[in-house]
């Protein structure tokens, strides 16, 4: 039996390695969860365990720069403030900037220390600023969180390093970066910030979206063990802006393509929502057109039937080329431009801002009015731009649709 007992084993260890093979993919899949939001509609995307609790791991310095940023804004911290680093800070395990005891660093640097290298001692330094201890800031991290909306988030430290207990939920990760953005527009833009030289070393953003992916602008990577590789991505592309998290990538590289497909997949989505959405104006029938609908009218003259020859090649010439102006046009400046029709009155806004940012010599005069359709099971709000010549306005929106904007020249009453 003793001679029999190794050979008998051996069957059993192949199928404990096969196994534990087979066992990996199982734990990987676990780990992952994935969403797509469009943000000034709220309409999900893409969803994949949106709502199950993963761990966070650095998209926690997502938080941890929330509070920071309203400490900013509340007068308890200043940009140029020094923070001191403490014996738990420097002991943190890294992604680190390398503070030592007693070493202090500028708040302007500690944000973009945690938004570039990820320092997880530099998080230490910041939640002990504000909280006392870094579980005491934890626990107002966690507050925070619920008064937005997080409600399956809690945090247990300022870093993301691994705690069983500090979970979140692609959904919660999304309302989060909103709010940051929503919250504090003025200090947002650190996200979208390449690199970051401290003390003669160069850090780069672990962001590799940045500059590789058209319209991001933030927000934030994540890795541990226990997580895999998280990213939350915040993109813009002719007026939709999308949010996207993805938890659980088996490695940077898989993450970013996954993040890259399910955002391209989303944009697609909301320019179909946004063309279906989208309801041009009836045509306004000229005077002349409504008196012959009423009545019949006499036969002109010879002269007469010579002037509306002409004006109808005129309109032939209009609808053919609409930059050319023909005599029938009307030039009192009672004419806009209607640059789209939303499900939003905040996106119907955004779209006059568009045209006007793409076209400010010839629109920044112009007076932006948002029309809700309301007798609809879905309130519609066109974006118009008023007080052009009609010539300008059929010329206004040849160059926006040039530039992917949908434009449709209107009269002012119309």
């Amino acid at each position: 039996m003793r001679r029999i007992g190794p050979v008998l084993a051996i069957p059993f260890l192949v199928l404990g390695l096969l196994a534990g093979l087979t066992a990996a993919p199982a734990n990987a899949a676990t780990k992952y969860a994935a969403l797509v939001l469009d943000v000034e509609s709220g309409k999900v995307l893409f969803a994949r365990h949106a709502d199950a609790k993963r761990h966070p791991a650095s998209l926690t310095k997502i938080m941890t720069l929330y509070m920071v940023f309203e400490a900013l804004e509340k007068g308890k911290l200043s940009l140029n403030q020094r923070l001191t680093a403490s014996a738990r800070a420097e002991g943190q395990a890294c992604s680190c900037l390398g503070l030592r005891r007693g070493d202090t660093i500028q708040v302007r640097d500690a944000i973009k220390a945690l938004v570039t290298k990820s320092a997880n001692d530099v998080a230490v330094t910041v939640a002990e600023a504000l909280g006392g201890t870094e579980y005491r800031f934890a626990v107002s991290m966690t507050e925070r969180a619920r008064e937005l909306g997080m409600t399956s988030t809690r945090f247990m430290n300022a870093s993301g390093l691994h705690d069983s207990r500090q979970v979140t939920t692609a959904r919660d990760m999304a309302r989060l970066a909103i709010a940051i953005r929503r919250d504090f527009p003025g200090y947002y833009g650190e996200f979208s910030t390449r690199s970051f030289t401290y003390k003669g070393r160069t850090y780069s953003n672990h962001n590799k979206l940045l500059g590789h992916y058209e319209g991001t602008d933030g927000i934030k990577t994540g890795y541990i063990n226990a997580s895999g590789f998280n990213l939350v991505a915040s993109v813009v592309r002719d007026g939709s802006r999308l949010i996207g998290v993805v938890f659980g990538g088996r490695s940077g590289t898989r993450r970013n393509a996954h993040m890259k497909d399910i955002l391209t997949d989303g944009f697609r989505q909301a320019e179909k929502i946004r063309i279906a959405s989208f309801k041009p104006p009836l045509p306004v029938a000229r005077p002349t057109i409504m008196a012959a609908a009423v009545a019949p009218t006499p036969a002109p003259a010879p002269r007469l039937v010579a002037a509306l020859s002409d004006a109808r090649e005129d309109d032939v010439a209009a609808r053919d080329n609409p930059e050319e102006e023909v005599g029938s046009r009307d030039d009192s400046g009672a004419w806009g431009v209607q640059v789209g029709a939303y499900s939003t009155e905040v996106r119907a806004q955004r779209s006059i801002a568009t045209a006007r940012g793409l076209l400010p010599s010839l629109l920044n005069e112009t007076e932006g009015k948002v029309e809700p359709l309301t007798n609809r099971d879905i309130p519609i709000y066109r974006a118009r731009l008023i007080g052009l010549l009609e010539k300008d306005a059929r010329s206004v929106c040849l160059d926006l649709k040039r530039r992917k904007l949908p434009c449709v020249p209107v009269p002012a009453g119309g």
